[in-house]
């Protein structure tokens, strides 16, 4: 089921065709002249990475990693080409957008492709592999997922978890400035989302994401990072500081979650009003941690990873109504995730000192 909100539709971003127009002419044609370059490079670029590769490997014992980047961004400029076009040949073929449903059906599965093959180039390239506990806790929607978000890479898992083995049809609450990536524009802007605008009033971008969660089916659900943003160590404690000038209670809270960010309440607040009917389903992984840049990939950390996740299901009748209920509930939701983890990085020390 599609929600119909014209706001939600275009997600949420109030700006004239020709603002649209003007983005998208900055940052489409990088993508397009970057692709043909690297390709015309491609073998060039190769023999250097190998070379690289072969003198970290020496001095600093480094797993090669330059050629594998090298081939992803071959990948990522390639899955974005022929993203756009496929995306731009599904609106010709909607007449222009009037046959909408069947627009939103085709462009949900072109989002599909998209994302499975920058996740199947990632497992292809790095060696990267999941393991999965829980994975029937997913369907049948409705369902709000909540996140965790730790690396540049976990963005991709959703797509890999929940909408394509179970034919959910996300929803997400994505930052603004993704509309800096052409796809996650076009496609993004087709289907229901919200691109949050931040530091523009609180009210009107909680009715948005409210209005989110309106209309959702059996084979929906809607996705939201309740940290906000990538975990680091500063960034927690300047969340727990904020925190604590306004609520003592909920900062004590916060400082017995160790390896997560408080959990924003606003966000998740307004999707559980927006979406009454439906179930919580908890993302919790372990793998992707201190890979929050490029620089850390380059570090070698992506190779090899294995990335453990655990999926959980709240029914909603165990969802509180009033706020400070529901607040007490969240933060305990987050403590079980970040137990989770605590004992995921116990036993990765363990089997290092083995």
């Amino acid at each position: 089921m599609i929600a119909e909100n014209g706001d939600v539709e275009r997600g949420g971003v109030d700006e004239t065709r020709a603002e649209t127009v003007m983005r998208r002419l900055r940052t489409v044609p990088p993508r397009v002249l970057g692709f043909l370059l690297v390709t015309v490079l491609l073998p060039m670029l190769v023999v250097v990475a190998v070379v690289t590769d072969a003198l970290r490997r020496v001095a600093f014992g480094v797993p090669p990693t330059a050629v594998r980047l090298v081939l992803f961004l071959w990948v990522y400029l390639a899955a974005e080409v022929a993203g756009v076009a496929a995306l731009a040949a599904l609106w010709v073929a909607s007449l222009g957008g009037r046959r909408s449903a069947w627009l939103r059906d085709m462009t949900w599965r072109v989002q599909q492709l998209w994302a499975g093959a920058l996740l199947g180039a990632v497992r292809a390239l790095f060696g990267l592999r999941l393991e999965v506990a829980g994975g029937d806790e997913v369907a049948p929607g409705p369902v709000i997922v909540l996140i965790r978000h730790a690396s540049i890479v976990d963005n991709l898992l959703p797509a890999e978890l929940v909408a394509r083995p179970h034919g959910i049809h996300l929803r997400y609450v994505l930052k603004r400035e993704l509309l800096a990536d052409p796809c996650l524009d076009i496609a993004g802007r087709r289907l229901p989302n919200y691109f949050v605008r931040r530091g523009t009033g609180e009210a009107q971008e909680l009715e948005r994401v409210r209005e989110l969660g309106h209309g959702l089916g059996p084979d929906d659900g809607v996705l939201i990072y309740p940290e906000g943003t990538r975990f680091t160590p500063e960034r927690r404690a300047r969340a727990i500081t904020r925190i604590a000038e306004r609520d003592a209670d909920l900062a004590a809270r916060a400082e017995r979650v160790q390896h997560l960010l408080p959990p924003r309440l606003g966000g998740v607040g307004a999707l559980l009003d927006g979406a009454p009917a439906a179930d919580v389903v908890v993302i919790a992984h372990h793998g992707f941690d201190g890979l929050r840049l490029i620089s850390d990939i380059w570090r070698g950390g992506l190779v090899g990873l294995v990335v453990r996740v655990r999926i959980t299901r709240v029914a909603r009748c165990a969802v509180p109504e009033a706020d400070a209920a529901r607040a007490k509930w969240l933060y305990e939701l987050w403590q079980d995730v970040d137990d989770w983890l605590d004992e995921q990085f116990t036993s990765t020390v363990a089997r290092a000192a083995a």
